[in-house]
């Protein structure tokens, strides 16, 4: 985890529909967090700070510092939507995390070589059929990405899920079959 990043957040105690569309055109959006055997609490989250923030992809799948009222919680994102053709973000669900459980999260998939393949200098085409994967690991393990290398790829030849090498702590939910 090479960047740390911290939300602030205040609690909210109005609900419901109105309360929501007044909040989104006071440029704040609604929220809430839960896990970790305690009870769901109601938030409103500043727009533009959210909204930078989410520019890096390292956001997606870290742990993140969710100041509320000057208490600090580690949270995950666990859902965002988002306006369907506005640069707006309407609901954000964060997942309190605890040190001892594991969590499922998705995790990007970055690849390494793509301009010296030797493959693609042959002349094909790179299709990437996945660009994330779903690992399960503790929140200390979490990595923020996974490198797949592949300079060697040649031309008909495919990577699988059991060529990745995952870190320390980490598998995979999918069940590998090398058939």
């Amino acid at each position: 985890m090479s960047q740390q990043f911290e939300i602030n957040a205040e609690i909210r105690n109005e609900l419901g529909k109105g309360v929501a569309r007044r909040m989104r055109r006071a440029d704040n959006i609604p929220a809430v967090v839960y896990g970790a055997k305690q009870d769901p609490q109601s938030l409103t989250l500043s727009h533009k700070e959210i909204f930078y923030t989410l520019e890096n992809e390292a956001a997606y799948s870290q742990i993140l510092d969710l100041n509320i009222a000057g208490k600090i919680e580690k949270v995950v994102l666990k859902d965002l939507q988002r306006h369907p053709f506005k640069p707006k973000i309407t609901h954000i669900d964060f997942l309190r995390v605890s040190a001892t459980d594991k969590i499922t999260m998705n995790v990007p998939l970055h690849f390494i070589g793509e301009d010296s393949a030797v493959g693609i200098k042959s002349g094909g085409i790179l299709t990437k059929l996945m660009t994330e994967v779903e690992i399960r690991c503790l929140p200390a393990d979490l990595p923020e990405f996974i490198e797949l290398d592949i300079n060697a790829l040649e031309l008909d030849h495919a990577l699988h899920l059991y060529d990745l090498q995952l870190p320390a702590g980490v598998e995979l939910t999918t069940q590998l079959d090398e058939n």
